[in-house]
């Protein structure tokens, strides 16, 4: 069941959208060298809850933090812990925020310090594809020309395009319905009608497009072939003119 906004509900997800927006900017401010994944879980939490939200991310489904920390060869979903961030390390910061019953979701991947120029490339790469998803995007657009826009610049660069891990819609609840894939076929797929809103994230590794998941912990995913991955994640709204994107 794919959910349309109305203009009351789309004003308090701006609310919620623009508090995780705001708190990737306090921790693009503050991540530095020498901190551990978990001092900057630390930083979201402070920051989400200040101003009166709640990280979604928080015991969703058992997950211990509030924000997925993941460095270099972690895809995504990353648990914070004592591992220090190095010099040289790119960091992806994953997070969501509810406010008044609607949540934002948004990640950026981070430079920190020395970054070589291949991770430097793959960041911007990666934040180049969402942009590329999101041209001429609106209302009456098959729902898979999104993921043909990222699979094409991504793969252009000699990327791998993560399949086992996907977009999605967004509202009430973190995760909505619909899927949104960063690979397809284009002029395939539902049409999206405006209202709708989305979380447009491309999950674009260095080498191999095959992932592992952590048997262990359970959430962690890591690149099959050990070479960084960089993740780039709005919160979209979908109307009949283009878009508007709620985390930026």
């Amino acid at each position: 069941m794919i959910a349309v906004k109305t203009p009351e509900e789309i004003a308090l997800m701006r609310e919620s959208c623009g508090i995780v927006k705001e708190t990737l900017d306090f921790v693009g401010r503050n991540i530095r060298a020498g901190m551990t994944t978990k001092d900057v879980d630390g930083l979201v939490y402070r920051y989400i809850t200040s101003c009166g939200a709640r990280p979604s991310s928080l015991g969703y489904g058992g997950f211990p933090a509030s924000a997925c920390v993941s460095v270099n060869e972690v895809v995504v979903h990353g648990i914070p812990s004592d591992r220090a961030i190095l010099d040289g390390d790119i960091v992806s910061v994953d997070i969501t925020a509810e406010k008044n019953g609607f949540n934002g979701d948004a990640a950026r991947t981070f430079l920190i310090g020395n970054v070589s120029e291949e991770k430097r490339r793959l960041v911007k790469v990666t934040e180049e594809c969402f942009f590329k998803a999101i041209e001429g995007l609106k209302a009456g657009v098959p729902l898979y020309d999104i993921g043909y826009a990222v699979q094409t610049h991504a793969e252009s660069h000699g990327y791998g395009v993560v399949r086992a891990l996907v977009g999605h819609g967004i509202g009430r609840d973190m995760h909505e319905d619909p899927s949104v894939p960063n690979y397809g076929k284009k002029g395939t797929g539902m049409r999206l009608k405006a209202g709708m809103t989305i979380c447009i994230e491309p999950m674009i590794n260095m080498g191999t497009w095959k992932v592992n998941f952590n048997r262990e912990d359970g959430w962690t995913v890591t690149t099959a072939d050990g070479l960084p991955s960089a993740h780039y994640e709005n919160t979209v709204l979908i109307k009949d003119d283009g878009v508007e994107i709620l985390t930026l």
